[in-house]
């Protein structure tokens, strides 16, 4: 369940954005991802950028953001979202991207944009021993502004006919970069060897 006494009031929101509509965007998320999470076991990759995609969809439908109007840029360049009003050529504040990670605080990105980032940090449950009905929950969601100097180039390891990853930009020094950012955090999961796991040890 996702509970208003999880949310942290405190941390600074992109405007347009508010507490309810993030608590509407989690419960939406976590009620497609369930259906999907044979997709997970085959390509947990895959998964991530789904539920990526499901966190624009919903934010479009409930936030004061909405895709942008550029079908290429929304999928493959940046942002995924923009706030409703802010023009054709929208600054950086304005500008929100959606991103996914089963891992407590890496973020990756094919560019090095300044603009918002909102993080679900999801947990696929196959067992439900969290809540009986939902195999996919998102324990933590970060939300910062980064600037292009938060982002630090990590090379590709694809090669000719070996696949591998390609160029990416990541965070310098994440863990430390997202403290203080995290608006969603349940209170019934805690770290244990960089996974989410139940705080009561069930």
């Amino acid at each position: 369940m996702v509970k208003s006494a999880d949310f942290n009031e405190l941390i600074a929101l992109p405007k347009g954005l508010t507490i309810p509509q993030l608590r509407k965007a989690i419960e939406y998320i976590e009620r497609e991802a369930g259906g999907l999470v044979d997709l997970y076991i085959e390509q947990a990759n895959v998964f991530s950028a789904l539920v990526g995609i499901l966190g624009t969809r919903a934010l479009d439908q409930v936030s004061g953001y909405e895709k942008h109007k550029n079908i290429h840029t929304a999928q493959q360049q940046f942002p995924d979202l923009v706030r409703r009003g802010s023009g054709p050529k929208p600054k950086p504040v304005d500008c929100l991207e959606s991103k996914a990670s089963k891992r407590p605080w890496a973020i990756q990105s094919h560019y090095n944009h300044a603009g918002w980032y909102i993080v679900w940090r999801y947990l696929v449950d196959t067992t439900e021993s969290f809540e009986g009905t939902k195999p996919v929950l998102v324990w933590r969601v970060d939300i910062v502004f980064f600037e292009e100097d938060d982002w630090t180039y990590e090379g590709s390891t694809a090669s000719e006919g070996a696949g591998g990853r390609t160029h990416t930009f990541g965070i310098k020094k994440a863990a430390k970069r997202l403290q203080g950012t995290a608006v969603y955090q349940r209170s019934d999961v805690q770290l244990k060897g960089g996974k989410p796991v139940p705080k009561n040890g069930d």
